[in-house]
């Protein structure tokens, strides 16, 4: 069914209702920011992976990163809170 599934005149097709739906000048920006936002998305992406080499490295490898989750919050010790002593200064 989808054997040739997107063939030349498929894309000249999607080429001329993006021109007709957006103008030729509006496609340029829009390439331009989509270009912006994936260079973005890579940058963001290595910078993560980047991230969790050195904890890797620390602590084995990932799975055993996988068995031990971490928290969501961070637990917080709560203490009784004593009452405030009355003073009899009249």
């Amino acid at each position: 069914m989808f054997r040739n599934g997107l063939e030349p005149w498929h894309i000249a097709i999607m080429v001329v209702v993006l021109v007709l739906l957006f103008g030729s000048k509006k496609l340029p920006e829009m390439a331009r920011g989509l270009g912006k936002s994936m260079r973005i998305l890579k940058a963001e992406t290595k910078a993560l992976r980047e991230d969790d080499a050195p904890a890797e490295a620390q602590n084995g490898t990932a799975a055993s990163q996988a068995e031990q989750p971490r928290p969501a919050v961070e637990p917080i010790v709560v203490t009784k809170a004593t009452e405030p002593t009355k003073s009899t200064t009249a």
